[in-house]
């Protein structure tokens, strides 16, 4: 999950999706990153965090980190969360940058629609909770995707972890 800085969106995408995972017994590892670096280090926005606790999802751990080119060679699936992030990851990641592996996280729910998911910074708490709706939305849509099989490497090594440990 990747958004400018790391602190807003990219973290609540990155809890959502991570205890959703967790909930379908999917071994799945979900990180963000922004192709930022004004808060390296730093941890989500402190309105990210409400919502995310509002909703029973604790990011407060979570610190914001650089998008960098090796993203692609470590990761199965990168989202953008805006079309000018995507724009950023193919500036930063040069040579690397792999078409196959990225696309803008609500292409997911509305394919090639190419949506952005607005970025609440500058805005009010209510901003943070339309996010965290439309977030919650695709990341259940990954989910059904992704843990009924279809197409899912992820899905298949967990059914064959599942299989080993019986």
């Amino acid at each position: 999950m990747v958004c400018l800085g790391n602190i807003c969106r990219s973290p609540l995408a990155e809890g959502i999706l991570q205890q959703k995972a967790f909930k379908a017994g999917l071994n799945w590892s979900v990180e963000s990153a922004g192709t930022n670096s004004y808060h390296i280090g730093d941890p989500p926005h402190h309105l990210s965090q409400k919502i995310a606790k509002l909703n029973g999802i604790d990011i407060c751990q979570q610190r914001a980190r650089r998008f960098v080119a090796a993203d692609f060679e470590r990761y199965d699936k990168i989202y953008a969360l805006a079309e000018d992030v995507m724009n950023d990851i193919g500036y930063i990641a040069k040579n690397k940058f792999d078409g196959a592996k990225i696309d803008l996280l609500m292409n997911e729910l509305y394919p090639d629609r190419n949506m952005d998911v607005p970025d609440p910074y500058y805005g009010g708490e209510s901003g943070y909770h339309e996010v965290y709706k439309m977030l919650d939305e695709v990341c259940d849509k990954i989910i059904e995707k992704y843990a009924t099989g279809n197409g899912s490497q992820a899905n298949l090594a967990n059914q064959q972890e599942a299989k080993r440990n019986q």
